[in-house]
């Protein structure tokens, strides 16, 4: 998944059809800058196939912008009970970020399995998430932070991975400077480490 930070929506659509190009039709645009939701819209007018969605959802309010935006996921750092709750309520599909076991069980009390674990290589990486399987066989994480080419083809190898986010693909000063090859060189080298991992 790539981790989008983009600081201008007029380079939302060349974004969009660079992770497309590289067969890697998805992205998370943070909301770390302003652009963010207009970004968000400008990728679903250009490329409808792109699956889009927000990260960096600290509360209800950038739920609600997210989803007038047209966000068809979110994404948060942590775990907020209000706005998890909140976005159930809105009936879109949230991620929220956990680590400790006292999380991810409140997470599973709202009936949630797929789960971001955040910051991944910070917090013990692939032996973390291994050694949290046998405990929690239902939950699937995605790791992000500091997850990169070198270390993502160890993350996607574990059962309890669906998929690892990471900003690697589309760094803000690529997008900025429209290096949309770069982009879609990257997209499809993470697309082939994930097929050679696929469990």
């Amino acid at each position: 998944m790539p981790v989008v930070t983009i600081d201008s929506a007029a380079d939302a659509a060349g974004l969009a059809g660079a992770l497309a190009a590289g067969g890697l039709p998805i992205a998370e645009i943070t909301f770390r800058t302003d652009a963010a939701a207009e970004a968000i819209a400008a990728i679903r007018a250009a490329q409808p196939d792109v699956l889009v969605g927000a990260g960096t959802v600290l509360d209800a309010a950038t739920v609600d912008r997210a989803l007038e935006a047209g966000a068809e996921f979110i994404v948060a750092p942590g775990f907020n009970p209000a706005m998890v709750a909140y976005a159930l309520a809105r009936g879109v599909a949230v991620i929220p970020g956990v680590v400790t076991p006292s999380e991810i069980e409140a997470a599973l009390s709202l009936g949630l399995r797929v789960l971001k674990f955040f910051p991944a290589e910070a917090s013990g990486g692939p032996g973390y998430l291994s050694a949290v399987r046998a405990t929690y066989p239902t939950v699937r994480f995605m790791p992000t932070g500091g997850v990169n080419i070198g270390n993502l083809a160890a993350y996607l190898a574990l059962p309890n991975v669906i998929a690892a986010g990471g900003t690697w693909i589309a760094t803000a000063d690529a997008i900025k400077n429209q290096r949309w090859d770069e982009i879609s060189g990257l997209a499809a080298e993470a697309v082939r480490i994930s097929r050679g991992a696929a469990h």
